[in-house]
């Protein structure tokens, strides 16, 4: 073994349980032990069930001795954001108005994909109250820290699943993603963070920001996150908008490279502002798809600013929340969760009807785009990690935390898929992330790209 047990990937801990050099004993007690030791400083995770975990790996050892996993994932340990449901373990959700004396019975669908494979849950990852923002702190949990530099946030949603992955604590997380809240903590955390096209990966119970949401993998390589899509994918008719995938392996062809390839390059997305820095670092990343072949055109704006209409179905998915929520209780909230709630309140029906006609329109405007081109490249941040205690950046010219998030929310207006990948660091030694963005349903190519431009320039973890 090349690496320490608890940062090997996925793909590698298969090969080892399938020669018995390494069992998943072994592994699971690695990643626990990483835990022990770098979690209380990091604050990633917010529920670990080592007696659990360890009992599951021997009956995963047992397995792979016959020769008979139960699954593509059989002995990995994985973690789960806390907000999706996990039979057994309470989902608080950041929030301090969940009742955790509750039945916990059921799975997700997701979660039911990753026990059917084999996968070994460890436990559960913090996240801010009901992911409503892009950094990871929360009245119920605190304040979760970048390895990086622990004055920083690692982002967020997903903001515990990526500092998980960066450090080892355990192979392979889940995140969800509505936003950005996959793609921001990779980037700024620098590990691999994957949105699928919507409905690939079927969700019930229903995120409470509706399809803008999709569940998926947050890893320390490209090879992984297609490994766990494979399983994630699992065709499920339970959820309504779910798109049944029948097609090949999403690892399949993974190293077939991007010759030929027409990806276009946009800077700024819809006018964004970009630090000089991160700019410079994603337009070399740039230039190394072009060496490996593809034809690199860098393009106008691929469409107009979208943040009104996400604002829109964000805010209202907050004013859902709310209303569940007794007035004498509301206090209790994240004030920022509780302000878009309260502006959610008065989005009418018309401007929401608007609203999603003016989604319709940046779909229709992306698939016409992705017939002349196989990619598209952007930043996946406009600047790298800020300090926490602040929902967004302190640079006076940044507002809320959707105005700094530009890359990310029209995605998931446009329902494509968009993977983060690590692509350098910035003086102050924090990561970037290059964003890798394909047409609907091509989710395929996009991870085909990504471990292209990663076996081209390696990426690498925290000392920590």
């Amino acid at each position: 073994m090349d690496l320490p047990a608890h940062l090997l990937p996925a793909t590698r801990l298969i090969e080892l349980y399938a020669s018995h050099q390494l069992s998943p004993v072994t592994a699971v007690k690695a990643a626990l032990e990483q835990i022990g030791r770098v979690n209380p400083r990091l604050n990633a995770l917010c529920l670990v069930d080592p007696e659990r975990a360890v009992a599951e790996a021997r009956a995963s050892e047992a397995r792979w001795a016959r020769g008979a996993p139960m699954g593509a994932l059989d002995g990995i340990p994985t973690t789960i954001k806390d907000l999706i449901l996990t039979r057994g373990w309470p989902t608080l959700r950041g929030s301090r108005l969940v009742d955790p004396d509750q039945d916990w019975s059921e799975d997700a669908l997701l979660v039911g994909s990753l026990r059917r494979s084999g996968a070994i849950l460890i436990g559960k990852t913090t996240t801010p109250e009901f992911g409503w923002k892009g950094v990871t702190d929360s009245p119920l949990c605190g304040t979760t820290r970048n390895p990086w530099n622990t004055a920083l946030t690692p982002g967020g949603s997903s903001g515990g699943a990526a500092v998980a992955a960066a450090c080892g604590m355990g192979a392979l997380h889940v995140g969800t993603d509505g936003g950005g809240s996959i793609r921001i903590p990779a980037s700024f955390t620098g590990v691999v963070g994957f949105k699928p096209s919507y409905g690939l990966v079927p969700r019930h119970p229903r995120s409470p920001f509706g399809t803008l949401s999709t569940g998926g993998p947050i890893t320390r390589s490209v090879a992984d996150a297609a490994l766990m899509m494979n399983v994630l994918a699992e065709p499920d008719d339970r959820d309504f908008n779910a798109v049944p995938y029948h097609g090949p392996a999403f690892d399949a062809w993974l190293d077939g490279g991007i010759r030929g390839w027409r990806v276009a390059f946009s800077p700024t997305l819809s006018g964004a502002r970009v630090d000089p820095e991160v700019a410079r670092l994603v337009a070399e990343a740039a230039k190394v798809l072009a060496e490996l072949g593809a034809t690199v055109t860098e393009v106008p704006r691929p469409f107009d600013d979208s943040l009104a209409v996400f604002q829109n179905y964000w805010f209202s998915g907050a004013a859902s929340l709310l209303r569940s929520v007794p007035e004498d209780q509301r206090y209790l909230l994240d004030p920022g969760l509780a302000h878009i709630a309260e502006l959610g309140t008065r989005i009418s029906v018309l401007d929401y009807l608007e609203a999603e006609r003016a989604r319709d329109a940046i779909g229709s405007r992306m698939r016409l785009f992705f017939r002349d081109w196989d990619l598209l490249l952007t930043p996946t941040m406009p600047v790298a990690a800020f300090a926490t205690g602040a929902d967004f950046p302190p640079q006076s010219d940044r507002g809320p935390w959707t105005d700094w998030t530009p890359f990310s929310y029209p995605f998931n207006l446009s329902k494509q898929p968009a993977i983060s990948v690590p692509c350098g660091f910035t003086a102050a030694g924090l990561p970037v992330g290059l964003q890798i963005a394909g047409p609907l349903l091509a989710d395929q190519r996009v991870l085909r790209a990504a471990r292209a431009f990663e076996q081209a320039r390696p990426f690498r973890l925290p000392e920590i």
